[in-house]
């Protein structure tokens, strides 16, 4: 069965964190229920006549909506086919994943959570911006736990501001001790819309250096791989046969579909992206017209760019053979010069027909991948 995943993106949080430049608002309460109708009218429209092997709900965070909101997700999901073997996620914030809502996602048949704890420590999480403690992420994973979640990620941040390499140690061994399925451990990146941003032009703000956060990385790589995790994905880890099914889509150029605002496509080579403006989504919807704002088809060009760019992100790497099947013509052919220069280098290992990045390779991917842009 071919892979289709299903985006569904939910705006509202309840603050905002001030590293994030996600499509994401506060202080929008009134417009949540008018929202999750339109949202839901999308969802039966670009449902029509597929099957979806994964659903994922982001955001945002997802877990802020109330039941009734959730209610009208729910009945607009029960429409949707689903493959058997379906992974739905949803993901959320310690401090708003209660047991009432857990369940309401359950019957909605969410069988994957993902918890955004970024770090254990409560000092660092209020440096984030974050409105949670510790102390609600250890709550609401036991209550999942109880209620039967059994393919659960946690989302850790390196690179916080004021946070040692002891802290992160800190975090990813406690998080161990809780042997959820999936760990996506990343660097903070300071956005150019953010406060960080402009608490770093102003010297407010004091980050690790990069030595630091190459010692913080290579800990996590080494601690999770002795701990049963296997490294998929430059930032993500799993145990055996828990890899994010919905992520794999984007990495390998599968087919995906966006609902909601800002929400981005892939779709029979076709890229389109959805209105970022709330209020407008709704009207549009309301008067049955489109929310895609932009759209592009993708030339052969940039179809092999993005198979070589994202493809690279994996361990596992991108295959030879493949290459050939989906654009009928030899990578060494297209990429030869830039295969060799890496190969060369010990950056990028060829073997087994496979093409993937070594670890010294992993650690400069951003400017390795961006020579596979022809």
């Amino acid at each position: 069965m071919e892979k289709l995943g299903l985006y569904i993106h939910i705006p509202f949080c309840k603050s905002k964190c001030l590293y994030c430049d996600f499509p994401s608002y506060t202080y929008m309460e009134d417009l949540i229920i008018p929202y999750m109708e339109a949202l839901s009218k999308e969802i039966k429209k670009v449902s029509l006549n597929k099957t979806f092997t994964s659903i994922f709900i982001g955001g945002g965070t997802p877990s802020f909506l109330s039941i009734e909101a959730l209610n009208i997700l729910t009945n607009a999901l029960d429409k949707v086919k689903k493959s058997s073997d379906i992974e739905f996620t949803v993901e959320g914030n310690p401090n708003s994943f209660t047991k009432e809502k857990l369940i309401s996602f359950k019957n909605m048949g969410v069988n994957r959570l993902s918890i955004g704890l970024q770090a254990c420590q409560d000092r660092l999480l209020k440096k984030l911006g974050r409105i949670h403690t510790l102390n609600d992420f250890k709550n609401t994973f036991k209550e999942a736990r109880d209620l039967g979640f059994n393919n659960i990620n946690v989302d850790l941040m390196f690179g916080i501001p004021n946070q040692t390499l002891q802290d992160f140690k800190e975090s990813l061994e406690f998080i161990n001790s809780l042997k959820p399925e999936h760990i996506s451990s990343y660097s903070l990146i300071v956005e150019e819309s953010t406060p960080y941003y402009k608490m770093r032009e102003s010297g407010k703000l004091k980050l690790p250096d990069e030595d630091e956060e190459r010692d913080m990385y290579s800990f996590a790589c080494d601690f999770l791989k002795e701990n049963g995790y296997k490294q998929y994905e430059i930032s993500n880890f799993a145990l055996k046969k828990k890899e994010c099914k919905h992520n794999l889509i984007y990495w390998e150029l599968d087919n995906y579909i966006g609902c909601g605002v800002s929400a981005h496509s892939y779709f029979n080579k076709e890229r389109y992206r959805n209105t970022g403006d709330v209020k407008r989504y709704i009207e549009q919807i309301s008067n049955g017209d489109s929310v895609v704002e932009e759209s592009h088809y993708n030339s052969v060009k940039e179809n092999m760019e993005e198979f070589m760019f994202l493809g690279l992100r994996k361990t596992e790497g991108v295959s030879v053979t493949e290459f050939k099947v989906k654009f009928d013509i030899d990578i060494k052919t297209v990429y030869g010069d830039i295969i060799k220069k890496y190969v060369d280098e010990k950056m990028i290992i060829l073997d087994n027909r496979r093409l993937f990045l070594s670890e010294r390779g992993i650690q400069v991917s951003n400017s390795i991948m961006c020579d596979f842009i022809l």
